[in-house]
C-alpha cells in the first residue's frame, strides 16, 4: 500500500512537471511571438507580384516598395514570381509564414480568376489576410472615329440594332479588358462580339485600325490617341469620374445603371497574420501613397492612390469576387 502511494505521488509530481514545462514552452512561444510583432519590421521585406517586371501591377508594387523602403529605412524588395495567371506567387504567400515578411501583391485578375479556375491552390479569402486596397485605375471606352456615337446611349442603341455585329477586343480570355467588356453586355442588355487578343495592346492597335469596333483599354494607353483623334472615348467605367478626365462621363452616368469597374491593385499577407503586423503594413503603405511622388508615379499610369482599412479591402474583394462570379456564368466566360 505504501509502495503504491508512493507510484501515486511520483506519477503527480511528474504530471505537475509536465504541465509546467508545456506552460512555460508556451509562455515563451507567446513572448517571443509577441516580442517579434513588436519589433517587426526588422529585416527586409519582400513584395511577391504574380506578373512580369514594367507591368501595371510591377509598377505599382515598385512604387511603394521604395517609399516605403526610404520610410523605414530597410529594405522592401519586388519579387516577380511569373506564371500561372499569377497563381504561383499567391500560392508562395498564402503557403508562408504568417510573420509579415512576405507581401503578395495582387492586380484585379485575383478577383476574377476563382471563377474561371476551379483549382486554385489556395482561397482567396480563406488563405489570406487583407491589408489594404492600394490604388484603382479606370477603363475608357473607346471606339473607331468612323463609328457613328456620340454617347454611350448611342453605341447601346447601334448595338440593339444590330446584335452580334459590334465586336470589342480584349487583352485576350478572362483579362480584365474581357470582363469590363462582359459587364457591359450584362448590364446595358446588348450581345457583342468578344475578340481576344494576346495582350491589350495589339487590341487597342486593332480599334485604331478599324478592325474591331471598340474597348475597354486603359486610360495611360488610350488617351493620347484620343486626344490624337484617333480613337473616340464614351466613357470611364469607374464609379465616379476620373481627375484626369473630368469631361468625361462614367458609363453609369450614361444610362448603364450599376456599371462599375477598375483595374485594382492590393496587398495581401498570408491568414493567421498577427493584428500587430497587418495594422503596421496597413499604416507604412498607406504613408507611401500619401507621398505627393508615388501618386504621380501612378497618375502616369491611369492609376489613383486609395489606402483602406484591412476590413474594407477585405468586403471589397468578397464583393469583386461575388460580381464577377455572376458575370463570368451569365457571359459562359470559359478558360481553354
Amino acid at each position: 500500500m505504501d509502495a503504491a502511494r508512493q507510484n501515486h505521488r511520483i506519477e503527480a509530481v511528474i504530471a505537475r512537471g509536465i504541465l509546467c514545462a508545456v506552460a512555460a514552452l508556451a509562455c515563451a512561444q507567446t513572448n517571443a511571438q509577441g516580442k517579434s510583432e513588436a519589433n517587426y519590421p526588422d529585416k527586409p521585406v519582400r513584395f511577391l507580384v504574380g506578373q512580369s517586371p514594367g507591368g501595371a501591377t510591377d509598377v505599382v508594387a515598385r512604387a511603394v516598395a521604395q517609399k516605403m523602403t526610404e520610410n523605414l529605412n530597410l529594405a522592401v524588395v519586388v519579387d516577380n514570381r511569373t506564371g500561372a495567371s499569377g497563381s504561383i506567387a499567391a500560392t508562395m504567400v498564402s503557403k508562408g509564414a504568417p510573420d509579415g515578411y512576405n507581401i503578395l501583391i495582387v492586380s484585379s485578375s485575383f478577383s476574377i480568376n476563382p471563377s474561371l479556375y476551379t483549382n486554385l491552390p489556395f482561397d482567396p479569402l480563406k488563405d489570406f489576410s487583407t491589408i489594404t486596397l492600394i490604388a484603382e485605375a479606370p477603363f475608357l471606352l473607346v471606339v473607331h472615329p468612323s463609328m457613328p456615337v456620340k454617347t454611350v446611349a448611342d453605341l447601346i442603341a447601334a448595338a440593339k440594332a444590330k446584335p452580334d455585329t459590334l465586336a470589342f477586343g480584349s487583352g485576350g480570355v478572362g483579362s480584365s479588358g474581357q470582363m469590363a467588356g462582359e459587364l457591359f453586355k450584362y448590364l446595358a442588355g446588348v450581345k457583342l462580339i468578344h475578340v481576344p487578343y494576346k495582350g491589350a495592346g495589339p487590341a487597342l492597335i486593332d480599334v485604331i485600325g478599324g478592325q474591331v469596333t471598340m474597348t475597354f483599354g486603359s486610360v495611360i494607353s488610350s488617351l493620347g490617341h484620343v486626344r490624337a483623334g484617333k480613337l473616340k472615348a464614351l466613357g470611364v467605367t469607374s464609379a465616379k469620374r476620373a481627375r484626369a478626365l473630368p469631361d468625361i462621363p462614367t458609363i453609369a452616368e450614361a444610362g448603364v445603371k450599376g456599371y462599375a469597374t477598375t483595374t485594382w491593385y492590393g496587398a495581401l499577407a498570408p491568414a493567421k497574420t498577427g493584428n500587430s503586423v497587418v495594422q503596421k503594413l496597413n499604416a507604412e503603405i498607406k504613408k507611401a501613397l500619401s507621398a505627393p511622388e508615388v501618386g504621380e508615379h501612378m497618375a502616369k499610369d491611369g492609376a489613383e492612390p486609395v489606402g483602406n482599412t484591412p476590413q474594407q479591402f477585405r468586403e471589397f474583394l468578397t464583393a469583386e469576387m461575388s460580381k464577377w462570379r455572376d458575370v463570368v456564368k451569365h457571359a459562359g466566360v470559359k478558360v481553354e
